[in-house]
């Protein structure tokens, strides 16, 4: 539903990018288990990166920040299956969630920040920093931006999000070009 970027995993208070102090950058999602299961959200964060490499430093380690026993539980299992499929050690830590610092402005929605026109609209619509990171609209434009999502599915909700004719037109053709 909804996704942010900001740091986790330390003890700074308030960090930001440029005195991350021993945080991570990280990603929050607020997702509706009744559309998507958290073991599918692993399977998403699985594939994204290669748990075989060893993080190079603190601030970009690959880590998932569990919220409950259920969570652990099934990440632990998802990297077990994972790391057996793989025959190869994991490194990517499995960690007690302890708060979520924002990060700033600039930092969110990098893939819509980046489609200026489309932009635009939603600068218009969201006067408010706060409104434009919480969007849910606008989390999924930065996901289609980004490559996540067909074609198909970017039509079939396409008069949910608050774009223009143009603004919608230029999205289809972006995301009907785009290859993951």
């Amino acid at each position: 539903m909804r996704t942010r970027v900001g740091y986790a995993g330390g003890t700074k208070k308030n960090p930001t990018y440029h005195s991350l102090g021993d945080h991570t950058e990280t990603i929050q999602i607020d997702f509706d288990p009744e559309k998507i299961s958290y073991e599918s959200l692993l399977g998403v964060f699985w594939a994204s990166h290669d748990p075989t490499s060893r993080s190079w430093s603190r601030q970009y380690k690959a880590a998932i920040f569990y919220h409950d026993e259920l969570q652990r539980n099934l990440a632990v299992a998802t990297r077990d299956r994972l790391a057996t499929k793989l025959g190869a050690e994991t490194h990517t830590e499995i960690l007690p969630y302890g708060g979520f610092f924002l990060a700033e402005p600039y930092h969110q929605k990098y893939r819509l920040r980046s489609a200026r026109d489309i932009m635009a609209e939603f600068s218009a619509m969201y006067s408010l920093d706060e409104d434009f990171v919480n969007s849910t609209a606008a989390a999924r434009v930065n996901g289609y931006l980004g490559g996540y999502g067909s074609a198909e599915v970017v039509k079939s909700v396409i008069g949910e999000l608050g774009l223009s004719p143009g603004a919608s037109k230029r999205l289809l053709d972006i995301v009907a070009t785009r290859r993951r």
